[in-house]
């Protein structure tokens, strides 16, 4: 690191922003060090202490500094410094975006800082599967050598990093798509070989939580007799299986039965969540069908209608993905006889499904109608207020118009002592027999 890097040579070619950015670290990193250089001269009692808190200042300020800047910023950064800033500006970066920077970074510099130890990556999050005994066993893998050691059947990666990649590119001859990429890809391409045999499939998984339900897209590929899994986030269909696999001899004996078991374990997870939706709609139905709802607890009820019409149809997709998936493995002749089986005994299980998620949006259609049945009649009873109000005042405002007009001739109360309180009167008794008249034939109730 002390010959020029690649930072340091294209600094011209930097946007102001990163060259600002590099200025503010460079001046708290010299800021830190007059003070420390004051605090070792000084014999002061407690001079630990001082020296401590004094240096605790400026890595606090820096810290927050690093917090707002992007990865790749915080990379150019890092390769304008000398080594020993280098590797003081690395200690204060958030251990969860370390991966992140050091996928920035060019290769001398990556390999200084993760040889230096001095920061905490996030853990690695890849599993090799091995068949012991007839059943899976786990092998947590932190190196690139401890994966090469194992003879997997299946490889599940969560958010992998750069270097994850590698070190599957490099053992098994196998490139894994960008994760940002799972999402991108047009539904035709979801599912298909390539011309080396390797079998590519893109599928979602329900991931269904209190307070949020949502669809994971999850890539398979199946290679040299291989499953290899990624996804950016761990699902519960997945913790499932490999509890399963576990403690249950003879589950699986290779890459395609586990595939067919974690779709499996999907189906059940979907069938679990319309279990859910169903004790749900039933809670919700008890409430439609009381005698009396107002306003704010139909807007709550709609709510809660609209939260559970939403979990439901992300289990039709995700029930209608399974299904695709386990056509085209049919399709494509990729299954053993036992295995074809298996995926027909999983498709029967998505028919049943079917029902069930049908039933539930006429059940959500009958609940959201009658809601929405009782919202328009709070509003016809307000309405009818107004009609029973306007037609009872038209009387009365015949009357005031008849007397505003002033006729001298025709009205002779006009000039009578108590003609001005009998129009009110008038119009007061004229206010009164219709009341009397709605109350009689219970328009008013």
């Amino acid at each position: 690191m002390t010959e020029p890097t690649t930072a340091e040579r294209d600094q011209t070619a930097q946007p102001d922003d990163v060259q600002e950015s590099l200025r503010e670290v460079q001046m708290l990193l010299a800021r830190q060090k007059q003070v420390e250089s004051l605090v070792f001269r000084q014999d002061l009692p407690r001079h630990e202490l001082g020296e401590s808190l004094a240096q605790k200042q400026h890595l606090v300020e820096l810290r927050n500094k690093l917090a707002q800047m992007d990865p790749a910023r915080i990379a150019h950064i890092l390769e304008a410094l000398p080594q020993e800033e280098c590797l003081l500006v690395w200690e204060m970066v958030e251990p969860e975006r370390g991966s992140a920077i050091l996928d920035e970074l060019s290769e001398a510099v990556s390999e200084t800082l993760t040889a230096s130890q001095t920061h905490q990556r996030k853990p690695i999050m890849l599993n090799a599967f091995e068949l012991h005994n007839g059943r899976l066993r786990q092998i947590p893998v932190e190196s690139r050598e401890e994966l090469a050691a194992t003879k997997p059947i299946w490889v599940d990666l969560i958010a992998p990093s750069g270097e994850e990649r590698k070190w599957i590119a490099e053992i098994f001859d196998l490139v894994l798509p960008d994760i940002d990429d799972l999402t991108d890809l047009e539904e035709s391409a979801r599912f298909y070989i390539e011309e080396n045999g390797e079998v590519h499939m893109h599928s979602d998984f329900l991931l269904d939580k209190e307070d949020e339900s949502r669809n994971v897209t999850v890539a398979f590929i199946l290679h040299q007799n291989i499953l290899f899994s990624m996804r950016d986030e761990e699902l519960p269909v997945f913790r499932l299986q490999r509890l399963r696999a576990r403690i249950q001899p003879g589950m699986v004996s290779e890459g395609k039965d586990v595939l067919l078991d974690l779709y499996a374990a999907d189906v059940e997870y979907s069938a679990d969540a319309l279990e859910d939706v169903y004790a749900e709609l039933e809670a919700v139905g008890r409430k439609v069908l009381s005698t009396r709802m107002t306003d704010e607890e139909a807007g709550a009820i709609l709510a809660d209608i609209a939260k559970e019409e939403d979990l439901n149809g992300r289990i039709r997709r995700n029930v209608l993905d399974t299904r695709r998936a386990l056509s085209f493995l049919m399709r494509g002749r990729l299954l053993a006889p036992n295995q074809h089986e298996d995926a027909r005994a999983i498709l029967r299980d998505i028919e049943s499904l079917d029902g069930h998620t049908a039933f539930i949006f006429n059940k959500i259609n009958f609940l959201m109608d009658a809601v929405v049945g009782f919202i328009n009649i709070n509003q016809n009873k307000i309405i009818k207020i107004f009609s029973v109000a306007s037609v009872a005042l038209l009387p009365p405002t015949l009357i005031a118009s008849i007397y505003g007009m002033n006729f001298k001739g025709w009205f002779p109360e006009l000039e009578w002592q108590y003609g001005y309180p009998f129009s009110l009167v008038l119009m007061l008794i004229s206010v009164a027999v219709p009341f009397a008249i709605f109350r009689h034939k219970g328009w008013l109730r």
